[in-house]
């Protein structure tokens, strides 16, 4: 495990917007920057799953957080606008943005796997975390130090047999990843990592693989370290790096 002790006020005062905060990875990471800080923006496209978030954030004492039913899969151009427009508007910048939403898709091979299936995936995991990138960096140059954090996977960085649509998906995270981080190196007050979570405890692994025993994978609370390290400021000048959770 990324080994990593955060110190409570880590992120107070941060406004820091993580996509797929409804559930797994992306409630826990909303959760844990709230426990540290943080006046989380939880952005997601099922309403009752962010609400409940909401809420656990809110019984814990926390810093109230916001809560963005957005579908990323079907958003168009104009709606990322508005969004960064309610943005500036309610929170006046940004000091961090956790990439957390993805879908896996079908895991077949390439020669079985529809042209459908395949932009549906691009869609969720690259053109729309590339919107929310482009609008939002305005805010997050708004910073005195931000972060902006890609969740990528193994299947990102060396590819693998039937992992397709996701895994194509998963290189231009990095793709896109490294690309910022080299145009705001040394000219903006944002940093740009990615993270590879590796096998956790979620509905996702459940899914790519049915026949394991979730409980020898950590849950995403036991991952998080590596999630504070980067969002914080103890991480400042670290920039273009691609980090393993695990």
């Amino acid at each position: 495990m990324f080994d990593y002790s955060a110190r409570p006020e880590l992120l107070k005062d941060r406004v820091i917007l993580v996509t797929g905060a409804g559930r797994g990875i992306g409630a826990a990471a909303a959760k844990t920057y709230a426990a540290h800080g943080a006046t989380v923006l939880l952005l997601g496209k099922t309403e009752a799953n962010l609400t409940e978030v909401y809420d656990e954030i809110e019984a814990a004492g926390h810093p109230q957080p916001a809560v963005i039913p957005f579908n990323l899969e079907t958003a168009l151009p104009h709606q990322y606008d508005e969004l960064a427009a309610m943005i500036e508007t309610e929170f006046g910048h940004l000091d961090g943005l956790l990439h957390n939403a993805s879908i896996i898709g079908p895991r077949t091979p390439i020669e079985q796997l529809s042209g459908e299936n395949f932009m549906r995936v691009m869609q969720v995991n690259v053109n729309a975390m590339f919107m929310l990138t482009s609008t939002l960096l305005p805010l997050l140059k708004l910073s005195q130090d931000a972060s902006v954090v890609f969740t990528s996977s193994s299947v990102g960085r060396k590819g693998r047999a039937y992992w397709g649509a996701y895994g194509v998906s998963k290189f231009a995270t990095e793709g896109l990843m490294q690309t910022l981080a080299d145009e705001v190196d040394g000219v903006a007050p944002v940093r740009a990592n990615s993270i590879n979570p590796g096998a956790t405890r979620t509905s996702m692994r459940a899914q790519a693989y049915p026949g394991e025993n979730p409980l020898n994978n950590p849950t995403p609370e036991e991952i998080m370290p590596v999630y504070l390290y980067l969002m914080g400021p103890d991480s400042t000048g670290i920039n273009g790096q691609a980090f393993n959770a695990q």
